[in-house]
């Protein structure tokens, strides 16, 4: 078993009517907003701007730090018994 931190840049994507772009996740089916792990090296805007694009083709213009999750309910265990903690910014 191991233990681990990730770290993980997401967006908040509206469009003019105020709706919010989820996404399905291809590994478990669940619906998220658009982002995911920081590599080596990278600012966390940076994550999330990649991410954002490689995961919908959209480029990122403008945005605002709005929170940070983790802590508890950011805990995951996989099937093989490694236990994962998300930061999420």
């Amino acid at each position: 078993m191991t233990r681990s931190i990730i770290v993980t840049g997401g967006a908040i994507i509206k469009d003019k009517h105020g709706r919010i772009l989820l996404q399905q996740r291809s590994d478990y089916g669940d619906w998220g907003l658009p982002g995911g792990g920081m590599e080596a090296g990278e600012t966390i805007e940076e994550t999330m701007i990649r991410e954002v694009k490689e995961e919908t083709g959209l480029e990122v213009n403008h945005y605002n730090l709005l929170s940070i999750y983790t802590g508890a309910r950011m805990m995951y265990t996989y099937p093989n018994g490694n236990e994962v903690v998300f930061v999420m910014i």
